[in-house]
């Protein structure tokens, strides 16, 4: 890989045949995924909505990408893991199962989300403080870190997406960058709309919006088995 960068470096003209349709779909894939692990309405994403309502929109920021970078170590662990696994697999019978299985947990992984209660357990505690950013940051991280279950959630999104590439590593490198990228998008995007909807959020507006979120992985995951199932390849 380095040796090819070099080349592509020394070369300018052949600078941008590293970045294929291949390198492409692997960013789309990684922002896809991002969004995907950090749009459930847990802890974190419960904290950052309160951090944003309380402090201001950068503390809700700063704990988001804390969870943003916990997410990638964890997509990291899952893809080296899977990459081991998948360097055996050369049956696409194999593959097709990988997949259907990873249809069933993302399903799974949606009806759960649908039934569950996001503010169940969730307590409003006095605000001592905002602290620092930094702060801020690294508890976000470490909420993220202390739920290892989301590596099943990492297993059924690549398998479904077909995301790890053996022997393939600047494609699989901007792959994970993307996911980083697209947990961070999301939180960005979650911290403006409840900046600009700070007066009209409600309990049960939180539980509508974790029940269309627990839907849409729903429909996801039949989406995918429905490809898997009738080998609609041109889709991937």
């Amino acid at each position: 890989m380095l040796t090819t960068l070099l080349e592509a470096f020394i070369r300018p003209e052949d600078f941008w045949t590293l970045f294929r349709v291949e390198t492409w779909e692997m960013v789309l894939k990684g922002l896809l995924i991002g969004i995907l692990v950090s749009a459930p309405m847990g802890p974190v994403g419960l904290l950052i909505i309160r951090r944003t309502m309380n402090k201001g929109r950068c503390y809700g920021i700063s704990t988001g990408i804390g969870a943003a970078i916990s997410d990638m170590i964890y997509a990291l662990i899952t893809g080296l893991g899977v990459s081991f696994v998948m360097d055996f697999i050369n049956d696409q019978r194999y593959v097709f199962w990988l997949k259907l299985a990873g249809a069933a947990m993302l399903l799974a992984f949606g009806i759960h989300m649908f039934l569950s209660n996001p503010i169940k357990g969730f307590r409003q505690s006095p605000n001592t403080g905002r602290g620092t950013v930094w702060h801020n940051g690294i508890t976000g991280f470490l909420i993220t870190f202390s739920n290892p279950l989301i590596i099943f959630l990492f297993i059924a999104c690549f398998s479904l997406l077909t995301f790890v590439v053996p022997k393939h590593w600047l494609e699989m490198a901007m792959g994970y960058a993307s996911i980083l990228c697209g947990a961070t998008l999301w939180w960005l995007a979650l911290t403006y709309i409840i900046k600009r909807m700070r007066n009209k959020i409600t309990i049960r507006g939180m539980l509508y919006f974790n029940r269309i979120l627990g839907s849409v992985v729903i429909s996801i995951s039949f989406v995918y088995a429905i490809i898997t199932l009738f080998h609609l390849n041109w889709l991937y």
